[in-house]
Formats: structure tokens, sequence, C-alpha cells
């Protein structure tokens, strides 16, 4: 998944705004539940939202000019 924004309220709840590279993704469906897991484990959370979106769709574009280097693209 590819993080679009993360918010931390003051009560240490956390809420994700996120994609994924394409729709039709196989982990779609279980993705959201995996990142609200991973970041509830954290000690000092004390709740997680995750929001799926598709708006705006993710390409290569939206990647910093570091992470086009780390990858090889740049």
């Amino acid at each position: 998944g590819l993080i679009y924004k993360i918010d931390i309220e003051d009560d240490r709840s956390v809420k994700i705004d996120m994609t994924l590279t394409a729709p039709g993704c196989p982990v779609a469906g279980e993705m959201p539940g995996w990142v609200e897991n991973a970041v509830g484990a954290v000690e000092g959370v004390s709740g997680v939202e995750v929001t799926m979106t598709f708006d705006p769709p993710w390409s290569p574009d939206r990647m910093s000019e570091e992470a086009q280097v780390a990858v090889g693209w740049y």
C-alpha cells in the first residue's frame, strides 16, 4: 500500500489515508486491516482508522526523486 496522509490526534489515535497501485490489487480487501493491525500494535497508539482512496490515482509521478533513485528510475 501507499500512504497519502497520516494524522495523529491529541488522544493518540491515528488516521491514515492510503491507496494501492491499482484498484484491482489482489490484496485490496486485506490491506487496510494489515495496516490497522500494524499501527495499532505500536505502543501508545489508542486507535487506528484506515481510509482507502483512489483519488488521486497513484502513478510513479507521485514518487519523490529520492524514491525514484532508490528503485533505479531516475
